[in-house]
């Protein structure tokens, strides 16, 4: 399908009830309360953002910036959630809202971004799109079996995928 033209725009307080609708609409996991008042709060547009299309929000990316174990000032950023709603999928919108986020690292030369090493997160077994889509789209490496990792779905097991960076 042709690639939409989208821009991109800021998760807020007056806006984070439209992350919700599309969280709910993409994920089999639902989301506390704290998750959407702590992204309404981060006010980064370059690493939790809104996709739009003629106006409307039909694609979102969440992400965090942690430690990474074992390797003292390194860190990683962690995507909570990537989804975009099944009517604009394969139109390009995920691709586009993931590559502004590694461009967005690539060009971070001093701070905390600076020392981040890898992109990670966590994808149902089952999600075998999700693992194409980051996989052969953008070179994520399936790594370790987490067993019983979602509570209220089945299956409950996910991997770990990961992109090194540095």
């Amino acid at each position: 399908m042709a690639p939409l033209a989208v821009d991109f725009g800021l998760i807020n307080a007056d806006n984070v009830e439209q992350l919700k609708k599309i969280n709910q609409a993409c994920f089999p996991v639902s989301y506390g309360d704290s998750f959407y008042k702590d992204m309404a709060k981060k006010q980064d547009e370059n690493l939790c953002k809104f996709a739009y299309w003629n106006g409307f929000a039909v694609g979102a990316v969440c992400t965090r910036v942690e430690p990474l174990p074992d390797c003292p000032g390194r860190h990683r950023l962690y995507i909570m959630t990537l989804g975009v709603l099944a009517a604009y999928r394969n139109h390009g919108i995920g691709s586009k809202l993931l590559q502004s986020v590694l461009d967005y690292l690539a060009a971070q030369t001093e701070g905390k971004l600076a020392t981040v090493d890898e992109i990670s997160l966590h994808v149902q077994t089952s999600n075998t799109d999700a693992m194409e889509f980051y996989g052969k789209k953008f070179g994520f490496e399936r790594g370790e079996l987490v067993e019983n990792y979602y509570k209220r779905i089945d299956p409950p097991h996910c991997y770990i995928l990961r992109k090194k960076l540095r």
